[in-house]
């Protein structure tokens, strides 16, 4: 099944410049980039993001962290890519994370670490979860106008 998905490269990877990297690894894995741009976000817009987590402890610290520079947001579509984008991008918490995922080799915070420090785990990227939160966070960060449909186009592409 075709899906798309939403993914946030988050202001630490962006700060470290590791943006090419993030994409390479999407489009080596045959998934089509069909949305992008960089946005900084403000708290509001924390809140909308962060909407489901406004109640737990750490809502504060994942708030300050996605505020903290530029994000890039990139809608993905391909065959089941929710799945494979998490695949790719590796576990939360980046000390559980398997090498060779985005995580697994640039990320070295641990939950541990954050809960002494009260700072929010800096694991680089956001992905999707399910078909439901794409939908929902592919709205909130995109126009429909920003998204482009290859096969709706009027130009004469040939992929």
């Amino acid at each position: 099944m075709i899906q798309k998905t939403l993914v946030l490269i988050k202001p630490d990877a962006v700060k470290r410049a590791l943006v090419g990297d993030c994409i390479k690894r999407f489009e080596n894995a045959g998934l089509k980039i069909i949305g992008m741009k960089m946005k900084w976000v403000n708290k509001d817009f924390a809140r909308k993001h962060y909407s489901a987590h406004i109640e737990k402890p750490f809502f504060k610290s994942l708030s300050e962290y996605i505020t903290l520079g530029p994000v890039v947001a990139i809608v993905l579509e391909g065959i089941e890519s929710i799945e494979l984008v998490r695949k790719i991008v590796g576990h939360t918490e980046p000390k559980q994370a398997h090498p060779g995922t985005i995580r697994g080799d640039y990320a070295h915070h641990t939950i541990a670490y954050t809960d002494k420090t009260g700072k929010s785990i800096m694991n680089l990227i956001h992905a999707s979860g399910t078909a439901e939160e794409a939908e929902q966070e592919i709205k909130l960060w995109f126009t429909k106008e920003e998204i482009h449909d290859y096969k709706r186009s009027d130009h004469d592409f040939v992929l």
